[in-house]
């Protein structure tokens, strides 16, 4: 278990840094797979996705690639909104949270296929965003659906960052990328300090994902600049396919479990 809990913190950490997200979407199904249940699975990927974005940011803000005023602009509206959504989460039947993360894991994958989309018509160099000159109210509300995403899911919310930041803000993939990364690291926080108080979250599962995570993000923020993006989208998608499956069949499992309750009583 030790093993392939670090192992699945490097794969994530390293798309993190190469695609700007989180990498949650993997982490809740895996964890759910070890046996944790889908509440303390989402509250557990939180101490990876926090830790795999302030790796990768850090290595990102060193070299120069990052403007940290940005991406905390971009992040502001989503601090609140993980309270939110970690609030929610933790009233809602483990069924309908089971449910309601494989729509998002299908959302995910409409979403890669937009951002390729965009990205074939974005600039490909990177542009100094001034903070001052994007609209604000776009950022807010950009960061606001990641946090309420973050809180209830427990993922970073980059995947819905990148595309609205290449879409509403005229960002190339790339500065879109690093700065999602940068916001998810302000955003997770949050949102893990929520859950941290609810006492939803396996912080020796949740560590061991973030050593890997740590790890991976090193590396995906290195290899971004070279990476082929078509090949990491299709192999993310192909994942997030059959993370969809077993996660209805987790959610239909906790239907018969409720309904066995009710039955008995």
């Amino acid at each position: 278990m030790v093993f392939s809990l670090l192992l699945v913190g490097v794969i994530t950490g390293t798309l993190s840094g190469v695609l700007g997200i989180g990498g949650g979407l993997l982490m809740v199904p895996v964890l759910m797979l070890s046996g944790v249940g889908i509440l303390n699975a989402t509250a557990t990927s939180l101490v990876g996705v926090t830790l795999s974005a302030i790796s990768g940011s850090w290595r990102n803000w060193r070299v120069g690639d990052l403007n940290l005023t940005t991406s905390f602009a971009l992040a502001l509206g989503g601090i609140p909104l993980a309270q939110v959504g970690a609030w929610l989460g933790d009233r809602l039947p483990a069924a309908i949270l089971a449910f309601c993360f494989a729509g998002l894991q299908l959302l995910a994958i409409y979403l890669m296929g937009l951002r390729r989309k965009l990205a074939v018509r974005s600039p490909t160099q990177i542009q100094p965003v001034p903070i001052e000159t994007s609209p604000q109210f776009k950022m807010f509300g950009i960061g606001s659906v990641a946090g309420l995403l973050s809180g209830l899911f427990g993922v970073g919310g980059g995947l819905v960052m990148v595309p609205l930041q290449m879409l509403l803000l005229e960002m190339p993939i790339k500065l879109a990328v690093r700065t999602s990364l940068g916001a998810i690291v302000f955003i997770a926080i949050s949102a893990l300090a929520r859950h941290g108080i609810q006492g939803n979250v396996l912080w020796l599962q949740g560590t061991l994902l973030g050593m890997g995570c740590t790890i991976g993000a090193q590396f995906g923020t290195r290899v971004l600049p070279k990476i082929p993006e078509k090949q990491v989208n299709l192999l993310f998608r192909l994942l997030l396919i059959a993370m969809v499956g077993y996660t209805i069949w987790q959610g239909v499992g906790e239907m018969t479990i409720l309904r066995d309750t009710e039955t008995v009583r």
